[in-house]
């Protein structure tokens, strides 16, 4: 059985990226990334594959005319490298049904809040400004809505008082190192179904058969 092929989209630090890389390299999520893209040329994430000998690309979004250019320019990075999974890791553009459309059910996002609550790039903001007393991430499937797709896994942290984006956001950001790659394991191993908005998890059995 041919080994799932992980592609890598970040706009970032790649901490997210690390902490997959990781789980790879310690044989946790049985896969091989491909490739890492990022939407700009100066995301350290790009370092990070680098410095593992991963093929990693800039694909930088201010030089195209329209979002579907980019998108196609995306597109073309994956399917070069037989990507069988897209991986959103700090990823911050918004993607298109055309794009998500390519890879029906095969596109994973993780984002820091406890979805639905706080979609969107300010989640640390809206939760803190809306006087929460628990947040935390989500990993989900993407579909052609913003932050919208069924729910694999989620953690929740408590937000403490005098707590600021930036010290809540370490505080998730733990909890989306254990839970992301977590999530991709899963996947990977062919472990989760989808009916409409519910994901199930399923067990191994005895053996090693589902």
């Amino acid at each position: 059985m041919c080994k799932e092929r992980l592609g890598i989209l970040c706009s970032g630090r790649g901490s997210n990226l690390a902490s997959i890389i990781e789980a790879v390299e310690r044989g946790d999520i049985p896969a091989e990334i491909a490739i890492v893209i990022a939407d700009k040329a100066d995301a350290y994430a790009l370092e990070r594959a680098r410095e593992k000998g991963i093929p990693a690309v800039p694909v930088i979004y201010r030089d195209y005319a329209e979002r579907a250019d980019f998108e196609r320019a995306l597109l073309k990075e994956l399917q070069a490298h037989g990507v069988t999974l897209v991986v959103l890791a700090g990823f911050m553009r918004i993607l298109s049904p055309i794009f998500v459309h390519a890879y029906t059910g095969r596109i994973l996002n993780i984002h820091p809040a406890l979805l639905p609550s706080f979609p969107g790039a300010h989640a640390h903001r809206d939760a803190l400004a809306y006087g929460v007393k628990v947040s935390g991430c989500t990993v989900h499937f993407v579909d052609e809505g913003m932050d919208s797709g069924p729910i694999i896994m989620q953690a929740a942290v408590p937000v403490l008082e005098g707590d600021t984006e930036e010290t809540l956001a370490a505080r998730v950001l733990e909890q989306e190192h254990r839970i992301f790659p977590a999530s991709i394991k899963l996947y990977v191993e062919g472990r989760l179904r989808t009916d409409g908005r519910k994901v199930q998890i399923l067990h191994v059995a005895e053996g090693g058969s589902l």
